[in-house]
């Protein structure tokens, strides 16, 4: 069995076959998802998808949509928190490469749902690309935290240092089997402590490159999202893991299932 950590549900590209894409996920091995929150919104939605044993949530707002936040929203983040199923804080953090949102509205944004998180005893789900070290140093001045998970990392020796320093969970993607932007990533992989490593998709985005042409059509899937990551795909990122750390399938899929039921609390 395996943990999907992170699936973007509400994204456009599963708009017309949600069920076919969790059925599909369920005969691949992926027993439970996770579905992102990435603003109040989609926060909001995802509620009527929970699912006790199969589909749990996040409720946070992103770095992109930080500069997007109306009066009362983390209040509203309060109480979408509470809800049986939602299970992190989250997807929060900062992202200084594209920067959607100005790095002060980020900053302010993240700092508020760290807090929360600290108040609900929430673990944190966490986005870092190109901060040179802000997201560590934000996470560490907080105090002490609960529970954080590094999702989707793609930074460098010093940075996964300071993070499985700091006791967080790190999560691999796709990411890792694209030769060329994947490179240093797979170096670093081994280095991670298998109690602290889990697995994602970032469905419906870093479709595995190691998923095989034939894929589509053997599972019956429609050409027009030949380009699409879904969740059945994180048993090709447990597969190139295990080949890059030399481990069995079977105990990576049994430590990143138990990574993540603990950390997220799960049933």
């Amino acid at each position: 069995m395996l943990t999907d950590c992170c699936v973007n549900l509400l994204n456009g590209q599963f708009r017309i076959d949600i069920e076919n894409v969790f059925d599909r996920a369920q005969r691949a091995g992926v027993s439970r998802l996770i579905l992102t929150g990435t603003d109040i919104e989609t926060s909001r939605s995802l509620i009527k998808w929970l699912s006790p044993g199969e589909r749990y949530s996040t409720a946070g707002v992103h770095p992109h949509q930080a500069g997007e936040t109306k009066p009362g929203w983390l209040e509203e983040l309060y109480e979408l928190a509470r809800v049986v199923g939602v299970c992190a804080i989250g997807e929060t953090g900062l992202d200084f490469n594209r920067n959607f949102s100005s790095r002060k509205s980020q900053l302010i944004c993240f700092e508020q749902q760290i807090s929360l998180a600290m108040e609900l005893n929430k673990p944190l789900f966490v986005h870092d690309r190109d901060s040179a070290g802000v997201v560590a140093s934000t996470l560490e001045k907080a105090g002490q935290l609960p529970d954080v998970l590094i999702h989707c990392f793609t930074g460098t020796h010093a940075e996964l240092e300071t993070y499985l320093d700091a006791g967080y969970y790190i999560g691999i993607t796709g990411w890792v089997t694209d030769r060329r932007r994947g490179s240093s990533l797979r170096e670093l992989v081994p280095l991670i402590p298998l109690e602290r490593l889990l697995i994602e998709t970032d469905a419906p985005f870093l479709r595995p490159h190691n998923v095989p042409e034939s894929w589509l059509a053997n599972n019956t899937v429609s050409t027009r999202h030949k380009h699409r990551c879904e969740p059945a795909h994180l048993s090709f990122v447990l597969q190139a893991v295990a080949d890059i750390r030399e481990e069995s399938l079977e105990s990576l899929a049994q430590a990143t299932f138990a990574n993540a039921g603990r950390l997220f609390k799960l049933d």
